[in-house]
Formats: C-alpha cells, sequence, structure tokens
C-alpha cells in the first residue's frame, strides 16, 4: 500500500523546501523525499559557510538559458526582497558583501534551520536517507522507495543537477525528465576553474596562490556581445579560478580562446609616454604596479618589449589587456559550483514550473535549464521556482 499525499517533492534543497513551505501554507499534504541525512547541505558549504543566499541585483539578465526569457515571470513573482523579508522575520543578521550580494553574519546553518522550521510550521513532511528506486504514473504519481511507496497527483522534482557528487548529487532529475519524455539541453559545469594545456600550465602554475584584478570575456567572433565580468583571478596547480573566471566558465563553449585583460581600466603607453623615462625599467615598473610582483616578473620575462617605439609600446599594452588563454577543459563537475543545462525551458510553464506535457509533473531549481552567474543569483532562482510552483501545486 502507498502513503497518500497531496504533494511529493523530490530533494530537500532551496527550491524543494521553498515549494515544500507554500505548498503546506495552502493546506496540501506535503512528503519531501531527501537521500541525504539532512536538509540543504549544497546551502551550508556555500558561501564559503556563510551562504550567499540571494542577490539585491537580481535581473533575468543574471542568468544563462537557451530560452534568455524564461527566468522573468518567476523572478517577478518572488523577488530577492521577498526572500530578505522572510530571513528577517526569524531574526537571521546579515550583510551586503558587495554588488547586491547577502551572507550570513554567522552560518548557513541560519538559512536551513529557518526553512526547516518553516516546513514544519506548513506541516510539511521530510523524509531523510530515502533513495528513489522508481517512480511511475498511472492516475497519480507512485515513488518507489527501498522501504516504503509513496502517491500524489502531483510531483515536483527539485533534485538539483550533478555538480558536487560528493554532497550526493546525481542524475535522478535528469532521468526523471527523460523517462516522461521531456528534452534536456546536455549539463556541464558551470561556475568551474579552467584547467591550462600543457605548454601554459609549465608556464604558469608555479604561481599557484597569486591572485590580481582581471576583466574576464570569451572571445565570441559574432554580432551578439558576450558578457564581460571585471572580478580576481586566481592562478591554481592546474590553471586559473577565482570569481572572474568563474563567472566567464559557465559562458565558455569549450573551444573559443578566453580574453583576459591584465590592467582593467589603465593606458599604460599613454602612462609611459607621459613619464620622465621611456625605457625598459620604466616599463619594468609600470608593469610591477599592475601585477603582483611574481605575476609581473613572469609576464615580463615571456613577453619583452620588441622595442620603445610607439608601435612597440602600443603593442606590448595590447597583449595586457587582451591576454589569450586557449583552456584544455574545466576541472569538472566535481569541482563546479552549478550545473549549466538541465531540462529545457520549451518543456515548462514559466509561471508556474509545471510540464506542458505531463499535468502534475514539476521541475524546479537547478535541474532546470537555468543557471545563474556567481553572487547569490542560483540561490534566488531556486527560491523563485520553488515558490511559484508551491502556489499551484
Amino acid at each position: 500500500m502507498s502513503r497518500n499525499y497531496d504533494v511529493i517533492i523530490l530533494g530537500a534543497g532551496a527550491a524543494g523546501l521553498m515549494c515544500a513551505i507554500e505548498a503546506g501554507k495552502r493546506d496540501r499534504r506535503v512528503l519531501v523525499i531527501e537521500r541525504a541525512d539532512r536538509t540543504g547541505k549544497k546551502i551550508l558549504i556555500s558561501g564559503g559557510g556563510r551562504c550567499n543566499f540571494t542577490n539585491l541585483n537580481t535581473t533575468p539578465e543574471n542568468f544563462l538559458s537557451a530560452n534568455p526569457h524564461f527566468t522573468k515571470s518567476a523572478l517577478a513573482r518572488y523577488t530577492p526582497v521577498d526572500f530578505l523579508r522572510l530571513v528577517e522575520t526569524h531574526r537571521i543578521p546579515y550583510h551586503e558583501k558587495k554588488l547586491g550580494q547577502l551572507f550570513c553574519d554567522r552560518a548557513a546553518s541560519d538559512i536551513t534551520a529557518m526553512l526547516e522550521r518553516e516546513c514544519r510550521g506548513a506541516g510539511a513532511e521530510v523524509r531523510l536517507n530515502t533513495r528513489v528506486k522508481a517512480v511511475h504514473k498511472e492516475e497519480r504519481f507512485t515513488v518507489e522507495a527501498e522501504d516504503a511507496s509513496f502517491s500524489a497527483p502531483r510531483l515536483v522534482v527539485a533534485s538539483g543537477g550533478l555538480s558536487v557528487a560528493k554532497i550526493g548529487a546525481t542524475s535522478l532529475g535528469y532521468d526523471l525528465a527523460r523517462q516522461f519524455g521531456l528534452q534536456i539541453q546536455p549539463p556541464r559545469p558551470a561556475l568551474v576553474p579552467l584547467v591550462f594545456q600543457e605548454r601554459d600550465r609549465k608556464r604558469w602554475c608555479d604561481l599557484a596562490g597569486v591572485s590580481t584584478e582581471v576583466v574576464a570575456s570569451v572571445c565570441s567572433g559574432g554580432l551578439n556581445p558576450q558578457p564581460a565580468f571585471r572580478e580576481n583571478m586566481l592562478f591554481t596547480h592546474r590553471g586559473i579560478s577565482g570569481p572572474a573566471i568563474l563567472q566567464i566558465s559557465s559562458y565558455w563553449d569549450g573551444e573559443k580562446p578566453i580574453h583576459v585583460d591584465l590592467a582593467p581600466g589603465r593606458n599604460l603607453s599613454t602612462e609611459l609616454q607621459s613619464g620622465a623615462r621611456r625605457d625598459d625599467a620604466a616599463w619594468k615598473l609600470l608593469v610591477r604596479e599592475i601585477l603582483p610582483r611574481r605575476f609581473a616578473d613572469r609576464w615580463l620575462e615571456t613577453h619583452p618589449l620588441a622595442g620603445y617605439s610607439d608601435r612597440a609600446l602600443a603593442d606590448a599594452e595590447r597583449e595586457l589587456h587582451a591576454w589569450e588563454v586557449k583552456p584544455d577543459g574545466t576541472e569538472g563537475l566535481a569541482k563546479a559550483e552549478v550545473t549549466a543545462g538541465g531540462v529545457s525551458t520549451s518543456e515548462l510553464s514559466g509561471k508556474t514550473m509545471e510540464s506542458v506535457k505531463v499535468p502534475g509533473l514539476f521541475f524546479v531549481g537547478e535541474v532546470v535549464d537555468v543557471t545563474g552567474q556567481l553572487g547569490g543569483f542560483n540561490f534566488q532562482w531556486a527560491w523563485a521556482s520553488g515558490f511559484c510552483a508551491g502556489q499551484v501545486v
């Protein structure tokens, strides 16, 4: 015999818990099934343990999807201010770090504890350490677990993506979408460090730990402008990381080079020409002023001046403003913060997250082909998509 509910939610992460809260408030009998031993494991490790839980500057332009308009309805219906109101109701201290990014003052566990309290208050049942063996639908959805089965007329898939497998990421959401005939945009790592080709690894990777401010962009070669991100870049033992690189990795197609402006906002040739000296020593001083000393010395060693003419200086500056990096790949899903791709937005209602083919089947959060930029945007998508589904299940 199956245990009957109004709504079954697969996944007790950000989107799943938000959906459970909203559905429970509407007097739905809700069951949340989670394979891990606690809720919100990805919340707990986010933001260095402080959880960058939203971004005040959230717009649809902060998201990558095959349909760039898909997020508009959900983001308008549940805004960062709405989630912030919930945080303040629970008296969780927070601060704005930069660029609208909001973090907990204490720990990310403040957010998971808040969501758990809200679930209890809404009457939602959360079942941990439960692995889903099979899902099928006749008149109702039936979820088969190892020791029990559960049924409901509405099923919400909030199982997340493939990133961070060590905390339990699986392909369940994508498998279920395919089972029910929904299209998938191929999943791939996003917000992920990049790996150098062998030649560049030998040249740069002993600088691991060195960080500098850059502007990173993708060489598009087309008419559509690509985003550029002014943040720090960090050398690693295998390549480059840091916020600027994590951001641009989501837009990298795996083939085109990446441009890194190592001297954003600076006009070096003009600065050198206006100085008292115009020689190799003056150029070295200028480069060392812009870049960390170890990186500056390596750059000067690998990119020597071809003379002191206006053209030679312009060429040297051009190299600094457009360092071309051809990555060998990424660090993969194990190191990615999120998974890009997922359930095609053409398969879902942008207002409710319900499948347009399978009534009663919903997908929310990271499992959907919506990927936010770094800075709290992915959590805001989780809250918004979970909220929208919770209003109608």
